[in-house]
Formats: C-alpha cells, structure tokens, sequence
C-alpha cells in the first residue's frame, strides 16, 4: 500500500486514496509500468517534475513531487513532499523491506581509497566464511555473483533494489562505497548504517562541490546523521580525519 511506504517520509499535503496497491517505485519516467508510483526528483540536469505528464500516461497511479501542477489529475494520488530525493530513498527502502536492517551495512566515504578498503573488507568476510555483498564503482558482488557497476553509488531505488537481491540471497554484510555525490542526492536516505568508513579527503570534485569546505561538509553530514548503535571509523592521519567524528553519536 502506498501509506506504507510513505512511512517516515516528510509529507506536506496529500490528495487521493494513499490505500492503494504500489507495483513498482520509479524515478526515471521510461522505466515507468502501470500501477507504479513515480517520484519527481530534482537532479543535477534533469527535474522530474518536467515528467509527470508522462508518468502518468505511461500507468503511474500516484506521483509524490515538491511542487504540485496546477491541474491534479484524476484517478491519480497526488503526495507533495518537503524532499522528493529523501522521500525516494526512505520509501524504496520501505517497498523493499527495508534489507539494511536485516544486513550489517558499512559504508566507506573518502576522495581515495574507497574501492580498495570496501573490495578488501568484502574479500576479508567472504574468506571467513560469510557471505558478502558489495557495492563498488568497479562492480557490485551478491555473494560470488557479479552485478554491473554504473555508479560509485546507484540511485536510491536501484540500490535498495540491489540490497533487497543481496539480503534474499542470504548475505549478511554488506560493504558499500559512498561517494559524495550520493550522500549530497540523498541517494543514501533511509539505509540504516552498521559502520561509516573515512579515508581522506583531498582538493578533488570541487566541479561539483565548488568549494573545499562544502564537500568537507556533505561528507560529515554522513557521520553527523549516523546512529548511536553505529560505529564510526576515521583515519587519523589525516587532518581532517577527527572532523569527521565531531558530533556524531556513533
């Protein structure tokens, strides 16, 4: 039901039956079947909200957006959110189960050294006997099956999806790159975190960032935002390394 899904999501208003069955999430209008709920992210070059007209004639049953047409459709639930991109990581984890908290999911943050450390813990637990997955720019692994890598970290449906795969074929933890960029697109909302890994951080995605200080800032807004039952793991070599670990309760 979507009610259920929406659980925790910030709504503003709400227009429609919320008691209705929800076939698949989507983001991306072309991916859209009936009986789907589209989400209208703002993205870096492209605003979702610039889709609902096609998300609907392509078989949408309920939109959930930041800013509402001037003509609500009929037959249609209209969910007007305070952040679709927060709103699309916490109810794809809801529609799938919500797999992190069956899992021990670490996430590894830093300019460098990311794909090695999340590669090396997945090698490490694999050895030992668990079985692992792996989230990476180079590719991600459920247990020994390889999966395509597209992104460091996959948008947020596409990654509860690929957890929700890693926690039906049984893994039990999971190691999971977590690129700026993602944790800035809230691509990472509604996970809920084991452990958080820093690397370092150097003058680099300042294209994106455009200044030193805000990509500090998006990396400790991870650590920030973290739960006490948590770990937190810094590197302190480098100087930045303790900033990380200020005010998080891990």
């Amino acid at each position: 039901m979507l009610k259920d899904i929406l659980y925790k999501v910030s709504i503003r208003s709400v227009h429609g039956d919320t008691s209705i069955p929800v076939s698949d999430l989507q983001s991306d209008s072309r991916k859209l079947t009936a009986g789907s709920c589209f989400i209208a992210v703002r993205g870096t070059e492209h605003d979702g909200h610039k889709f609902i007209e096609t998300a609907i004639a392509a078989g949408a049953t309920s939109v959930v957006c930041e800013t509402l047409p001037h003509d609500l459709a009929q037959g249609v639930t209209w969910v007007q959110v305070e952040n679709s991109a927060i709103a699309a990581g916490i109810m794809a984890h809801n529609f799938f189960g919500e797999p992190s908290g069956s899992m021990k999911l670490v996430g590894v943050t830093g300019t460098n050294g990311k794909t090695t450390v999340a590669t090396l813990l997945w090698k490490l637990f694999s050895s030992l006997g668990y079985t692992c997955g792996l989230v990476s720019t180079v590719q991600n692994q459920v247990g020994e099956m390889v999966e395509e890598s597209t992104h460091t970290t996959p948008d947020a449906i596409s990654l509860n999806r690929l957890l929700k795969k890693m926690a039906d074929n049984g893994c039990t933890y999971v190691f999971m790159e977590c690129s700026s960029h993602a944790i800035q697109q809230h691509r990472i909302a509604g996970l809920v975190f084991t452990g958080a890994i820093f690397t370092n951080i150097s003058h680099d995605h300042l294209d994106y960032h455009k200044t030193f200080e805000e990509y500090i800032r998006v990396k400790k807004s991870w650590f920030d935002g973290l739960p006490a039952t948590a770990f937190a793991i810094s590197n302190a070599d480098d100087k930045r390394g303790m900033v990380m670990l200020q005010n998080t309760a891990a």
